[in-house]
């Protein structure tokens, strides 16, 4: 058993700020005790029942390419074990948002193969035997922190033994070092506070992925 705090951290592979966000976190294992475990979750299911509200652009993003990636992970997990998420994790988001390359099909076939995966897991890309088992895992992310808010999720153990749950941070270039183990801290301590909910800002800048 580890002796390092358990970091439960829900992803789509879709969403670039959640893709800073984890690369945040790998650097809080570099400067603080704790072990990231990941999970999935998926904003097309997030939203599957609001989409009539959604603009136009981002209704057919989920529509047309939110489904495959999650399939596909999903389907890693439960034929290769939870251990293999990270590194497959790793090898989505360098293609889709460092390289730009986007969440296709062909990329994530890609991905598959830079991770050691079998490539045959694309053949879950339309639909898969796991629905279930996705659904179940974004429930679980979600259920912690309710439906208004999206990926990520990061849950962690509190005082009391129970989780401390949070969407975010969204932040961005993604803190590195020093700087990191800061924002953990402080996100840390916001979070503890019964009660707290939200300190949020404008956005005035999207992802960059410079540092990355």
């Amino acid at each position: 058993m580890s002796d390092k705090t358990p970091v439960d951290f829900w992803f789509d592979p879709l969403c670039p700020w959640a893709w800073m966000t984890s690369r945040w976190v790998l650097e809080v294992e570099k400067v603080r005790d704790i072990e990231v475990r990941w999970h999935v979750m998926s904003l097309a299911v997030l939203n599957e029942d609001k989409l009539d509200d959604l603009p136009q652009e981002y209704r057919e993003l989920l529509e047309t390419k939110a489904w495959g990636p999650v399939r596909v992970v999903i389907a890693a997990q439960q034929e290769h074990g939870a251990e293999v998420l990270g590194d497959f994790y790793t090898a989505l988001g360098t293609r889709i948002h460092n390289q730009g390359g986007g969440p296709g099909k062909e990329i994530v076939a890609a991905a598959l193969k830079d991770a050691g995966l079998p490539e045959s897991l694309i053949e879950h890309w339309d639909s898969t035997p796991y629905e279930a088992e996705l659904r179940a895992s974004h429930k679980e992310g979600i259920d912690k922190v309710g439906q208004e808010v999206g990926t990520p999720v990061i849950a962690v153990p509190g005082s009391d033994g129970e989780q401390i749950a949070f969407f975010g941070p969204v932040v961005t270039p993604t803190p590195l070092g020093d700087e990191a183990g800061r924002l953990w801290d402080g996100t840390l301590a916001v979070a503890s506070v019964p009660g707290f909910y939200e300190i949020k800002r404008t956005r005035t800048k999207g992802p960059d992925f410079s540092n990355l």
